[in-house]
């Protein structure tokens, strides 16, 4: 088969794709794209997978049960957002805040959650398993009966915090502050 035919169809099946037009995402009224303004929009078990949300505001959106496996947050407000059973693994949620959050249940299976402000947010039972959340702030958060085993949680705030009944295998607590917090690991300094 000569080589320049193999090329034409390679490449003729790409033009074809590449003229087709982008429509781009939009659920119940939400644009889904990056720095989208969607305050208390209705996202439950929506499908968000690998979707670029970077800077979005989806403060006091209802996402309870939403698959955001591995977008990109980065920036994003998500304060006062239901996403209780959500489907957060691997997220990356860089300086993102979840202030008064409702995460009940959600998975955030190796999220990288750097500097990201989970103040007074319900992490009740959720899955934090081998996340990164250097330099985060959990201020009043609950993170009771949370699974928080290999997370590293180096310099984070903990601050009137409750880590009551959390799994903790292989966590690391380095330079965190515990002041005021229920439950917390009393051997790290």
């Amino acid at each position: 088969m000569p080589r320049h035919f193999i090329f034409a169809l390679f490449f003729g099946s790409t033009v074809a794709i590449a003229g087709e037009p982008f429509v781009p995402l939009v659920i119940n009224g939400c644009g889904i794209w990056p720095h989208t303004r969607c305050p208390g929009a209705d996202l439950r078990h929506a499908n968000l997978a690998g979707q670029n949300l970077a800077g979005a505001d989806l403060s006091g959106a209802q996402l309870a049960r939403a698959d955001l496996r591995g977008a990109n947050l980065a920036g994003a407000n998500l304060d006062g957002a239901d996403l209780s059973g959500a489907r957060l693994s691997k997220l990356s949620a860089p300086t993102a805040t979840f202030r008064g959050a409702k995460l009940i249940g959600a998975d955030l299976e190796f999220a990288r959650l750097f500097r990201t402000d989970f103040t007074n947010a319900d992490l009740t039972a959720a899955n934090l398993e081998a996340a990164k959340a250097n330099f985060a702030w959990f201020v009043g958060a609950r993170l009771t009966n949370a699974n928080l085993q290999e997370t590293k949680f180096f310099t984070v705030n903990f601050r009137q915090a409750n880590l009551s009944g959390t799994y903790r295998r292989f966590a690391v607590f380095h330079d965190a502050d515990f002041e005021g917090c229920t439950g917390c690991p009393t051997d790290w300094e």
